[in-house]
């Protein structure tokens, strides 16, 4: 069955997949921190959907708040209860929240928030930081994962397609280079409509000061701070990232986690940049269309309303984070007997290895990872019945000491047969 359906894959998808993971799996099944293939092989999983599954996969409490939604309907093009409920709960929950705009995608909630700092702000260019991920838009296409990095503050496309004009709207900043992002927002300070980070950019922790330089000086000059949160948003905290850290910005986009695994995702931040979204407030010349066919839908606004119940429990962040550290020494463990130069890099809810020694500040220092090793361990994590990303492991609240335990072996292993091919 396996079979045929890769070859159905190959047929009818351009390289076989749906532009995320390689086409060599089919997943047919999820339950807790497991999932399942099309030939019945069990995986221990840390890609988690790409993270949304953060309780697990098929909670039961989250199936049922889907089960009894749906015969009620599915989507209405229309405020719903459900929805108009998430929406209070983020704003209670997300220190620079005062409203919501729902939306489905990350790439959608990233490119709404660009836009209205734009609108609020009156000017055009996007300051952002190289190697920082915001979906797939134009404007988030700039400099996310350059194969040749160029002169900072100039952009550089990363794919096909987008027009040429485009690096003319972004202003990039080496990430955790506090004086030379606040040199650049201060020189092009007239001509910046806001400021766009990942709190946590990809796998690296922000350094002390530097979320907080960003803070101050988007502040002085009025610009709105723009905290990606699409994947730290409710996983390092039921406040995110920006509680996590210590600070607030003045939007923030939300999403993975938000939506229980089902597509939704948000813009949240300080009312007046989010009344842009409200003709009746900003008038014609001000205000900022937005509309979504499944925006805010019952089915994922229950699935995130049950999602976000179970985060609300005594003991959750403890728990989650308990088995992140756990994994995370055992795997630094591992490389230190080996003798293998390689550190872990994140936090506890989200990190990976890598396979490089020194400081690991940004981007560029990122590229000294050694991609053979990183290669090779994870296809031979694969082979062990692991599953993760080319360079994350997302935990679950759902991940047991077993299932740690059973990765740190392998990932030894993994190391240890690497001598056979170097």
């Amino acid at each position: 069955m396996n079979e045929l359906l890769l070859a159905t894959a190959h047929r009818v998808l351009p390289a076989g997949n749906f532009g995320n993971l390689a086409s060599d799996i089919v997943i047919a099944e999820g339950i807790g921190g497991h999932v399942r293939d099309s030939e019945g092989r069990d995986y221990i999983d840390y890609l988690l959907g790409s993270g949304p599954m953060l309780v697990g996969h098929a909670h039961p409490e989250v199936t049922a708040a889907v089960m009894a939604q749906i015969p009620r309907g599915t989507t209405f093009f229309a405020n719903n209860a459900a929805g108009i409920e998430l929406a209070a709960a983020i704003v209670e929950a997300v220190p620079c929240a005062e409203q919501v705009r729902f939306l489905s995608s990350g790439t959608e909630a990233d490119m709404y928030a660009m836009r209205v700092a734009r609108a609020f702000r009156g000017r055009e260019k996007i300051l952002k930081f190289e190697g920082g991920f915001h979906g797939m838009s134009d404007h988030a296409l700039m400099s996310m994962a350059p194969k040749r990095p160029g002169n900072f503050p100039q952009a550089i496309s990363d794919s096909a397609g987008i027009p040429a004009r485009v690096t003319d709207d972004m202003l990039i900043a080496p990430f955790n280079d506090a004086a030379t992002a606040v040199a650049l927002i201060e020189a092009h300070h007239d001509e910046i409509g806001g400021v766009i980070v990942e709190p946590l950019q990809r796998l690296i922790p922000p350094r002390a000061g530097f979320l907080e330089a960003l803070r101050e000086v988007t502040a002085r000059f009025g610009i709105p701070l723009i905290f990606d949160e699409v994947v730290t948003g409710f996983r390092f905290a039921y406040g995110g990232a920006q509680e996590y850290y210590g600070v607030t910005p003045d939007l923030c986009t939300l999403g993975k986690v938000l939506g229980g695994g089902f597509p939704l995702s948000a813009v949240a931040g300080r009312a007046d940049i989010m009344a842009h979204f409200d003709r009746a407030k900003v008038g014609d010349d001000g205000f900022l269309m937005q509309v979504g066919t499944l925006s805010g839908n019952p089915v994922a606004a229950v699935a995130g309303l049950a999602t976000l119940e179970i985060l609300r429990r005594p003991g959750t962040y403890e728990a989650l984070f308990a088995t992140g550290r756990s994994l995370m020494d055992g795997l630094t463990e591992a490389a230190r007997k080996a003798g293998v130069p390689a550190q872990v890099v994140g936090e506890p809810p989200l990190f990976d290895v890598v396979f490089a020694d020194g400081d690991l500040p940004d981007y560029r220092a990122g590229l000294r990872n050694d991609a053979r090793m990183q290669a090779h361990v994870n296809k031979c994590l694969r082979a062990a019945g692991i599953l993760k990303g080319d360079s994350k492991y997302y935990i679950s609240l759902a991940h047991t000491p077993e299932d740690v335990a059973y990765t740190v072996e392998a990932f030894a292993a993994a190391l240890a047969s690497y001598s056979t091919i170097a």
